[in-house]
């Protein structure tokens, strides 16, 4: 009996956290390619961006939102496209740090 609680308890934990991170990938295009590789954590996931693209290999669903946007276009500048938002969704994400 207890195996089948802890079994039970172990399967509704991964549900649980498959759900929080159910989207998964995200992918931007910079306006401007950073100078060197590096890791960026903005909306809830990290980011790693090399040239003129950065990509959070595994990102919650809130990540894919016009806030995830602005929050990376704050730490890497403006952006070109950023995971399913329209062209109309990206130009609303401000020009990015100065």
């Amino acid at each position: 009996m207890k195996l089948q609680v802890t079994a039970l308890a172990a399967i509704i934990s991964l549900a649980a956290s498959g759900v929080a991170f159910a989207d998964g990938k995200v992918v931007a295009t910079l306006k401007q390619p950073v100078a060197a590789k590096t890791k960026v954590v903005a909306a809830g996931a990290v980011f790693v961006c090399e040239g003129s693209t950065c990509v959070a290999t595994v990102a919650p669903a809130r990540t894919d939102t016009t806030k995830g946007c602005k929050a990376l276009a704050k730490e890497v500048g403006a952006l070109a496209a950023f995971g399913t938002l329209s062209t109309e969704d990206v130009a609303k994400c401000g020009v990015g740090r100065s």
